[in-house]
């Protein structure tokens, strides 16, 4: 691991503990045994490293839905591969998922404009999928945002409930999850 990849590691930690705000460019230092001063030969700002965790899970999110999108499978299988999709990166990276999610505003302007404009695109992309879905009758006639509100608003928070129940095993938790969202509870 660089030098740079463990100042993002431990900034990613704090931001995730206090908030993006709440955390001093003196506090990422200290976390990782440095002076403030030699932080800057790693990094520009507080700012970069922020950008570095959103755009990063962004562009995996991103890169993760177009896998799932073109893939010849149908939409119920593709909407149980975007849960696990998020699954996988709620588990994997859980700090710099509360970075995006609560931090994302942040963001300089042109990094903010791409990564809004990563978040409509995933959100259409599942939309269209929705859709599909209820269009070939795999899925209830519901109205699509509900649908999308619905799954993502859970999946969006999943990293909260997941880190505060322990270790559940990723393979349950996918199977239950999509059981759960896909079919409800009756």
């Amino acid at each position: 691991m660089t030098r740079k990849e463990e100042i993002v590691n431990a900034a990613s930690q704090l931001f995730k503990e206090k908030g993006y705000s709440a955390v001093s460019v003196r506090d990422i230092a200290q976390a990782t045994g440095m002076k403030a001063a030699s932080l800057y030969n790693h990094i520009a700002s507080k700012q970069e490293i922020l950008s570095i965790l959103i755009l990063d899970l962004a562009n995996e999110f991103t890169s993760g839905m177009a896998n799932i999108r073109d893939r010849e499978i149908s939409p119920l299988q593709k909407i149980e591969k975007v849960i696990e999709l998020h699954i996988d990166i709620t588990v994997n990276q859980s700090e710099a998922l509360a970075a995006l999610n609560n931090d994302w505003m942040h963001l300089g302007e042109d990094d903010l404009a791409s990564f809004v404009q990563m978040r409509e695109d995933y959100e259409d992309n599942f939309r269209n999928i929705i859709k599909k879905g209820i269009k070939i009758g795999q899925i209830q006639p519901r109205h699509p945002e509900v649908i999308l509100f619905s799954i993502l608003s859970t999946l969006r928070t999943l990293y909260l409930w997941y880190q505060k129940r322990g270790k559940l095993d990723v393979n349950v938790l996918k199977k239950d999850m999509v059981a759960v969202l896909l079919r409800g509870i009756v």
